[in-house]
């Protein structure tokens, strides 16, 4: 996808097709993670092909199939800052929440190096960026809107026709249609919706055939 010379590829990684994106901006070079769940040297080559500079990671929430290539992806490409939902910061402290050991037999914590409250607005890679709480799937799940782009970075939150799972640990199933609905339904109709796992999606497809948003 080219919007505003802003690049969007996919690497589906770990045996749970996690959908780890990178967000490059084609005129600086630099680029955004979000969700290295494993492969870190397939998601730093990735990078080196594209001749990305790694500016930073970003975290939809803390389960580890959506962390555990962080520490191969930062020793190979370099330490670009880790930023996650102030909610999250229990899930990736504690591996009985994250899973990992659990859902994979690696145990895996890390402490973000920004913690980022809801509406905060941050400007990467030439880029704004719109950090958007929606708990349910987590306590801290968090979705990243790009503007001008035109997309959203949904995580485990928002997917085609569905909507994240809600019977692990921190999660909330009173939550997360409410958030859907108050962050997600109001942005544009023909925002490009980025899930965690699956394929793409737009706000409009969901408000229309979304089973869970009636």
């Amino acid at each position: 996808m080219m919007q505003d010379k802003t690049r969007v590829s996919v690497i589906q990684v770990g045996p749970g097709g996690t959908n780890c994106y990178l967000i490059g901006n084609a005129e600086t070079g630099e680029a955004i993670c979000v969700d290295p769940g494993d492969d870190g040297d397939r998601i730093a080559a990735e990078l080196g092909r594209n001749r990305f500079t790694l500016k930073a990671i970003l975290l939809t929430h803390g389960h580890f199939d959506h962390i555990l290539g962080i520490s191969k992806l930062k020793e190979i490409a370099g330490d670009a800052p880790v930023y996650a939902a102030r909610e999250e910061k229990e899930c990736l402290n504690h591996n009985t929440i994250n899973l990992s050991g659990y859902g994979d037999p690696r145990i895996y914590t890390l402490e973000a190096d920004h913690y980022l409250d809801d509406g905060q607005e941050l400007s990467l890679i030439g880029r704004r960026i719109v950090c958007l709480l929606t708990p349910g799937h987590t306590a801290g799940g968090m979705c990243y809107y790009f503007p001008e782009a035109g997309f959203v970075a949904s995580g485990d939150t928002l997917f085609r026709g569905t909507v994240g799972r809600t019977d692990l640990p921190s999660a909330d199933d009173r939550a997360i249609v409410p958030a859907i609905r108050e962050k997600l339904m109001t942005l544009p109709d023909d925002t490009v919706v980025y899930p965690g796992h699956g394929p793409a999606t737009t706000i409009r497809e969901e408000k229309n055939g979304n089973p869970y948003l009636r």
